[in-house]
């Protein structure tokens, strides 16, 4: 995969016109479609399901991200799949058997990605970095959009490239929370691959002179 990626957040697009939304970002500058999942129960607000997911597959025309906070996750990876994502990220904090569950994801066609909270070390994903394709650092705590970037991500960043070269991993590292044109460039330069981009895409004007400057 290449690196330099924008992945809007379709949590922040407008949902009474989300067709709308996903044909502009197919025709936009935009990498992946960023798909947030929320239950509820593991963040103190709740997203959406497989209805929503059923017009994201039937209109997105490129790579899907789906980022699922949620307990059990394990349990509907498998389903979301079917409906479309090539990439399903899981909380480290929310996996009792996180190894399985990487590789369960992978069995089923997708890409396999590791989330981890700002609150959680680097040095948790020691022993699994080499199997996973992607890793997903909150730069805000999840649950709601909108919120103020952590500045703590950039030595998270640093830490984590450490890890996957240490390890010969492939995983990309991923940034999602408070990014916007003003921190892209140097979390890009700081060594992130992909970045996530909700409120900073869909509140603009011009949504896709947006994308275009996340990526400069």
């Amino acid at each position: 995969m290449k690196t330099k990626l924008i992945a809007p957040s379709l949590l922040s697009a407008d949902f009474g016109n989300l067709q709308r939304d996903i044909e502009m970002l197919n025709d936009s500058q935009a990498d992946w479609l960023h798909v947030d999942v929320m239950d509820g129960r593991f963040v103190p607000n709740i997203s959406f399901g497989f209805p929503v997911m059923k017009t994201i597959q039937k209109h997105a025309k490129k790579f899907v991200d789906v980022h699922l906070m949620i307990v059990e996750p394990e349990k509907y990876v498998e389903e979301f799949i079917s409906h479309g994502a090539d990439l399903v990220s899981v909380h480290y904090e929310a996996c009792t058997h996180l190894h399985r569950t990487i590789h369960h994801i992978q069995s089923l066609g997708a890409k396999a990605g590791v989330v981890l909270n700002p609150s959680t070390p680097v040095l948790m994903l020691e022993d699994i970095i080499a199997d996973v394709d992607l890793v997903l650092l909150m730069s805000v705590n999840p649950g709601f959009g909108g919120q103020k970037f952590i500045e703590n991500t950039y030595k998270k960043i640093a830490e984590t490239k450490d890890l996957i070269l240490s390890n010969n991993s492939t995983a990309l590292i991923q940034i999602d929370g408070g990014v916007n044109i003003d921190n892209a460039s140097k979390l890009f330069d700081s060594g992130a691959d992909v970045l996530v981009a909700g409120n900073a895409v869909f509140s603009a004007d011009s949504p896709e002179r947006i994308i275009e400057l996340l990526k400069v």
